[in-house]
């Protein structure tokens, strides 16, 4: 059998496992990955609707907080998920057919069903219920997704690496990636921030991601300071950074 067909194999009995793991023999546990995040933008447009008349873009609170949201998400669920990836798998490593790569493949595929099919629904369910018709752009929209999954593999596949041979990097990590929901432009749009305090904002590239986002529902968004460019740099920057640290320590995740 070829390392390829092998590695897909492998793979998809990874991805069974962790759909079982995950989400369990019951409907409750795929429930429950869509009423999070529903409940989450449920309660910010009734925080906000009550301390503003209008959201900065649009006439609907829950599409701004939704486009905000299921972008950050992208990136967000991606790394949380993932970073554990190798180590929640261990004693499978012991089998001379499975790779830490497969693992973490495995979760990436399972995070990127399960985060789209959340936006689907989640996004669908908001702009059918508008009274204003939506003019979506899909490329904008598949692009940002995207760019948050590759960013979030870049970052998360660092991380399985730094997690196992330093637990104290593991702790600052949470602590300097807790305030990112803050600053990310979830609740606010870069646009409005005076400078020079917009330079630092957008040295962010999550603003980036969720701006590109949001250009895919409002038309008229204009997201000045978006530089795709710079996003593609540090999103296969990321990615290369990871890959490399993941293969270079091979060894260290099956022994560690």
């Amino acid at each position: 059998m070829s390392p390829i067909s092998t590695h897909l194999r492998v793979v998809g009995a990874l991805l069974v496992r962790e759909m079982a793991t995950r989400f369990g023999s019951k409907p409750g546990g795929y429930v429950w990955a869509l009423l999070d995040p529903a409940a989450h933008i449920l309660l910010m447009t009734m925080i906000f609707r009550a301390i503003a008349r209008a959201p900065a873009l649009g006439t609907s609170f829950a599409l701004f907080f939704a486009t905000g949201y299921i972008a950050f998400q992208f990136y967000q669920a991606m790394t949380s998920y993932l970073n554990s990836a190798v180590r929640a798998n261990k004693a499978l490593l012991s089998y001379p057919n499975v790779a830490p790569i497969d693992t973490v493949v495995a979760r990436f595929i399972l995070q990127v069903l399960t985060t789209t099919l959340v936006a689907v629904i989640v996004l669908g369910t908001i702009v059918a219920t508008m009274r204003v018709e939506t003019n979506l752009h899909w490329p904008a929209i598949l692009e940002a997704g995207a760019m948050a999954c590759l960013f979030g593999l870049g970052v998360a596949m660092i991380n399985a690496v730094l997690f196992l041979r330093y637990p104290l990097y593991e702790q600052v990590f949470n602590i300097v990636n807790r305030p990112l929901f803050l600053i990310s432009g979830v609740f606010f749009l870069p646009d409005s921030i005076p400078a020079p305090y917009r330079e630092l904002v957008l040295i962010n590239p999550l603003v980036h991601i969720i701006m590109s986002f949001r250009q895919g529902f409002y038309p008229e968004y204009r997201a000045i300071g978006l530089d795709m460019t710079y996003l593609y740099g540090i999103a296969f920057l990321t990615l290369f950074a990871g890959m490399l640290v993941f293969t270079l320590s091979r060894k260290t995740l099956r022994n560690e």
